[in-house]
């Protein structure tokens, strides 16, 4: 039997099973939820500005002001989630960022909005920190990246289903509803979260060392790991272009297609439905290699790098017509979030179980912070006549710049033994 066969069985998660898958589905059913919340705003935007005027730069502020509070939080939550435990700590996360979601539907200004969308991303922050800690907990090493690959089609559920059904509402009410919508499909999930969820099995005496010790390791012990920095890094690039793609998308589709409400409800929903699937095959991938013996550096970095490869394709977009454009859109948002579901995978790859939450949040820190000031870069380009094609060619070679960090600085990624995260620890 090959060493990575060993290390794959020794590292395999005791209570993983049936019910591991069971609490996979429960986690992707938040993360789609997550989504559909967050793209409330860009995809009723038209509606919106007819009750409150919006300037591009508005628009671009309110991105960042979701994404600064959700990368506060997702480095906050992730180390919430290791010291109050994944029940209690994802419990907490989803009824804060219901209920702020549905508090966008009181709004009466800018200011107020403004405000409700820092709410939203303070508590959406936690989410894949938490779904990160229990797939640590339920799913086998082997098998974790094509777990974490369905969890991150969540995005895609939530993204597809967001245009068409926000459409309906707008037919039937006002922009006001979407929000009250949201925020009630987020208090279910609790329900069913708190009646459903548990800890995994008791783990194997060497796994539980592992974890006394890095029980000991600070935010700060973490982040003076160099595998870490290179991660944060990454995924700083590559989610700076994601949400431009995630939040724009629907305005350039009005802005610059000439599109309607029906319009981006009719079709918006196909390139989400491409990431749906690239984060489930990417996941998958990973996993096929592994089971076949090959490392798990091996198996992790040939995907990210086939996932960073094609998203330069978004360049071509304003040169295109519309129908291309989709295309292309689709291409990208398959490799994007093919990427997305494997970079969270590796805290559960690399690190214990008392550290998964903390660095899962730290790395997706720097994805929202990256997020952030690229949203208001975007807003001032296009506010001084830039147009998006000088953006798309920007974001264009964001994953590449990743990538090449990950290949040419990450090191070699393997499972923290006992012996490294003491040298951490003393370092």
């Amino acid at each position: 039997m090959s060493d990575t066969r060993r290390a794959t069985r020794r590292d395999a998660a005791p209570g993983a099973g049936q019910p591991g898958w069971y609490f996979v589905a429960l986690v992707t059913a938040a993360i789609a939820i997550s989504y559909f919340d967050r793209q409330t705003l860009p995809v009723a935007i038209s509606a919106i500005q007819q009750s409150i005027p919006l300037s591009n730069q508005q628009f671009g502020l309110l991105g960042s002001a979701f994404l600064v509070a959700y990368a506060v939080m997702y480095a906050g939550g992730g180390r919430m989630l290791d010291l109050l435990g994944t029940r209690r700590g994802f419990l907490l996360i989803m009824l804060w960022w219901s209920a702020a979601c549905a508090l966008h539907g009181l709004a009466m200004n800018f200011g107020f909005l403004l405000a409700a969308r820092c709410l939203l991303g303070m508590g959406e922050g936690g989410g894949f920190p938490a779904a990160t800690r229990v797939v640590a907990e339920w799913i086998p090493l082997e098998r974790r990246s094509t777990a974490m690959g369905i969890i991150n089609a969540g995005t895609a559920v939530g993204s597809v289903l967001a245009p068409p059904l926000i459409g309906v509402i707008l037919s039937l009410s006002n922009w006001r509803m979407v929000f009250f919508a949201s925020g009630a499909a987020g208090m279910a999930w609790v329900v069913w979260w708190w009646v459903s969820y548990r800890a995994s099995s008791p783990v194997s005496l060497a796994s539980l060392d592992a974890r006394l010790v890095a029980e000991r390791l600070s935010l700060r012990d973490l982040l003076g790991i160099r595998q870490v920095q290179v991660l944060v890094f990454a995924k700083f690039m590559s989610d700076s272009a994601w949400y431009f793609y995630l939040f724009w998308l629907p305005k350039y589709l009005y802005d610059v297609r000439g599109f309607d409400v029906k319009h981006v409800s009719t079709y918006a929903w196909i390139p989400y439905a491409a990431s749906g699937v690239g984060s489930f095959l990417g996941g998958w991938f990973s996993s096929a290699l592994l089971r076949r013996g090959r490392s798990l550096d091996f198996s992790r970095k040939l995907a990210l790098g086939l996932s960073a490869l094609f998203m330069p394709v978004v360049m071509l977009v304003p040169h295109v017509p519309v129908a291309w454009a989709i295309v292309l859109f689709s291409i990208a948002f398959f490799c994007q979030q093919s990427w997305s579901g494997l970079i969270m995978t590796l805290p559960a790859d690399v690190f214990p179980l008392p550290a998964v939450g903390s660095v899962s949040g730290m790395i997706g820190f720097g994805g929202a912070i990256g997020g952030a000031i690229f949203q208001l870069v975007a807003g001032i380009l296009l506010k001084h006549g830039f147009g998006y094609g000088t953006l798309f060619l920007m974001f264009g070679m964001f994953h590449w710049i990743g990538f090449l960090a990950i290949l040419l600085l990450g090191g070699r990624l393997h499972p923290l033994k006992v012996p490294e995260i003491l040298e951490i620890e003393s370092q």
